[in-house]
């Protein structure tokens, strides 16, 4: 009966070992210590990705394609107009009139 072979522990090795970690917590605080876990696993997760987000910029790719290179220059020149016309609404919302 392995249905639950988890690094090489089976079902009765499992159960002992939840058996000992509700005696040490307590049940109680089983379902927070599972959610801290979760959460520095999370960050953990975010920050290794964005250390090799990180690496990828640093070294351009040069399979990307004429269009893909027209794109993003399009898009910065999008949100460079973005920007400037955020800037008038802003100042016509003030009354400025120059």
């Amino acid at each position: 009966m392995t249905a639950l072979a988890i690094g090489g522990l089976g079902t009765p090795e499992l159960l002992i070992i939840l058996a000992v970690l509700i005696l040490l917590f307590g049940a109680a605080k089983l379902p927070e210590l599972a959610r801290g876990s979760g959460r520095a696993l999370r960050i953990f997760k975010a920050e290794t990705k964005g250390l090799m987000d990180d690496d990828e910029e640093a070294t351009p790719d040069p399979a990307k394609t004429q269009a893909q290179l027209e794109l993003e220059s399009k898009q910065r020149d999008l949100a460079k107009r973005q920007a400037e016309l955020d800037a008038e609404a802003e100042r016509l919302n003030r009354g400025d009139t120059a």
